[in-house]
């Protein structure tokens, strides 16, 4: 991985890391915005205009690719490089709730 590509995407935002997490499977932005919506149980919800344009800069830089069209929806998945990223935020977010438990900040 690339400096440049660490640097712009770890930390991630939210909506970054939930479009990773949620592309481990094939899906389409607007099946992004409904599983993300389920999976925070309502808190958090990707507009349009923000999920698109992550998904225009997420596929640029090589973390997700296009697979096909179905409907007019643009479908696709995570590459190496995505899975990649998203696995060093995966243990940065760990590192951080060890160590927030075990000072004991968290019960």
């Amino acid at each position: 991985m690339d400096g440049h590509i660490k640097k712009v995407y770890v930390p991630m935002t939210e909506t970054g890391f939930y479009i990773l997490l949620c592309l481990q499977k094939e899906n389409h932005g607007y099946g992004i915005v409904q599983k993300v919506k389920e999976m925070t149980e309502g808190e958090i919800t990707i507009t349009p205009g923000t999920m698109y344009g992550s998904l225009s800069k997420m596929e640029k830089d090589g973390l997700i690719k296009f697979i096909r069209e179905e409907e007019k929806r643009r479908v696709y998945k995570i590459t190496d490089l995505g899975s990649e990223v998203l696995s060093l935020e995966l243990k940065r977010i760990q590192r951080l709730y060890k160590n927030a438990t075990q000072e004991g900040e968290i019960k």
